[in-house]
């Protein structure tokens, strides 16, 4: 497993079970688990992770992880998104290149960014194409078969 996807676990599992209120105790709890990260990297961490605040009864905000059907809504919306954009694909090691109507490629980015597919890096999105980097050891087949698993109506 890849550091920041342990951090990650660390910070939902820290989130989870202490009532977390500024971004200095989380960082503290990193560092006692041997993770010691930037406040700007806790940052990212937290935006991808969807962390929001939540009002406390006696006054102040304490940090939420989404819920599970807020997670499942926010992954169709990606599915759609995708969906509606997708035109064709085609794999070259290690790239895949998407086709998208005019104008979608952003959101077709977004939304592969978004459906967290282990073998993806990250996405460059121009009007109707999108570069998708992929990890070195990732084959077109698995791949293709990552995106069938998140997006069901997907097809090449």
């Amino acid at each position: 497993m890849r550091e920041r996807q342990r951090r990650l676990k660390v910070v939902k599992k820290v989130i989870r079970n202490h009532m977390i209120e500024s971004q200095e105790q989380l960082l503290h709890h990193l560092d006692e688990a041997g993770y010691h990260v930037t406040q700007a990297t806790l940052s990212r961490d937290l935006k991808l992770l969807r962390v929001g605040k939540q009002a406390k009864d006696t006054g102040g905000y304490f940090y939420t992880l989404p819920t599970e059907e807020m997670r499942r809504e926010r992954e169709q919306s990606y599915v759609e998104d995708f969906a509606r954009g997708y035109v064709s694909i085609t794999y070259s090691a290690p790239l895949a290149v998407v086709r998208t109507l005019t104008g979608h490629a952003g959101s077709v980015a977004i939304a592969i960014d978004n459906l967290n597919i282990d073998a993806v890096l990250g996405t460059v999105a121009g009007d109707d194409t999108v570069f998708v980097a992929l990890r070195a050891d990732t084959t077109e087949e698995s791949f293709l078969s990552a995106l069938r698993e998140r997006i069901p109506e997907f097809e090449e």
